[in-house]
């Protein structure tokens, strides 16, 4: 009976450290994921303000771009 009490408790130290271990990788990677989501929609605003810009300056070249991009024929 003490050796089955003694297992019990070591397998719920195993069970409560594997569990620490997973969500702290879990962790991790939920924080890499928002930041490279940051890091995503911070080129994006970057380059929608320079689209923008061209458009404005230049709509033919912003026509040309949304072409290339879009895989419309350039005629």
């Amino acid at each position: 009976m003490l050796r089955t009490l003694f297992k019990i408790g070591l397998m719920a130290m195993a069970g409560i450290f594997l569990l620490k271990f997973a969500f702290g990788l879990f962790g991790t990677f939920v924080a890499l994921m928002i930041w490279l989501v940051v890091l995503a929609l911070k080129i994006l605003v970057v380059g929608a303000v320079v689209y923008v810009i061209i458009r404005i300056v230049s709509p033919a070249t912003a026509r040309r771009m949304t072409d290339a991009f879009t895989g419309r024929p350039t005629s």
